[in-house]
């Protein structure tokens, strides 16, 4: 028959005092405080593997930083896992691993990277003058944007002032150049899918406008122009 464990009260774990040797105060179903020679008192979950069956420990964390009521739900979600036979400490390194890539892959990090590519494709000053625009209207909303969280939905939010100023081209510009900033996401592995590929087609396309041109009928009427006008002889020549 199983052993019944008196939960811990607060009264308990606050007054819990080092002593000579490491010990531990249970919980039950596997949460105990692991109390140190130094005086740290560490929350700590203990389990038996679901796939090797040997039995292993998670730390939850110190306390008071983490509380006995958290300390206890962070002992169900685990069991949560358990009952699903995945290993809490991997799912928990798992989700630290994801949660470090967002911080390091923000639109701002895959932004610059898309800038020193671009410089090996296209004039240096090309390439910083595009720069500056992403700057102006895109960076102040997505620098710190974990790059798999921009959704087309965000796009069109931050894009519809612009639209609104009737700059289309600038519009048409800035979302190649998501775009381009997307497919290398993708390159690098850290996306899957680039959910910015038909952004484009939500907004007008900008209107073309042609040169200038000048009717056959008024061509006189332009060589005396050219003939009085204050200019040197090899424009009127080259002009001609």
């Amino acid at each position: 028959m199983a052993k019944t464990v008196t939960p811990l009260n607060n009264t308990q774990v606050k007054q819990a005092k080092p002593r000579e040797k490491e010990y531990t105060l249970s919980d039950g179903d596997g949460l105990q405080l692991r109390v140190r020679t130094n005086g740290s008192r560490i929350w700590v979950f203990k389990y038996t593997h679901p796939i090797s069956k040997k039995r292993t420990n998670l730390s939850f964390g110190k306390y008071p930083d983490v509380s006995i009521a958290q300390a206890r739900e962070k002992r169900k979600n685990a069991r949560e896992l358990l009952a699903q036979q995945i290993d809490p400490k991997v799912y928990k390194d798992e989700v630290q691993q994801q949660k470090k890539e967002a911080l390091e892959n923000t639109f701002g990090v895959l932004a610059v990277k898309w800038l020193e590519l671009k410089k090996q494709q296209v004039k240096p000053e090309t390439a910083e003058k595009a720069y500056q625009s992403l700057t102006k209207h895109i960076l102040p909303s997505l620098q710190n944007v974990p790059i798999h969280s921009i959704k087309p939905k965000l796009i069109i939010v931050i894009l519809e002032p612009v639209k609104s100023q009737g700059s289309l081209e600038t519009v048409k510009r800035l979302c190649r150049i998501i775009n381009e900033i997307m497919r290398i996401a993708i390159a690098s592995g850290i996306i899957e899918v680039n959910y910015l590929s038909d952004i484009t087609k939500l907004f007008p396309a900008p209107k073309k406008t042609n040169m200038a041109t000048l009717e056959p009928s008024r061509l006189p009427e332009l060589m005396q122009e050219l003939h009085s006008a204050n200019i040197t002889r090899l424009t009127r020549c080259l002009i001609e």
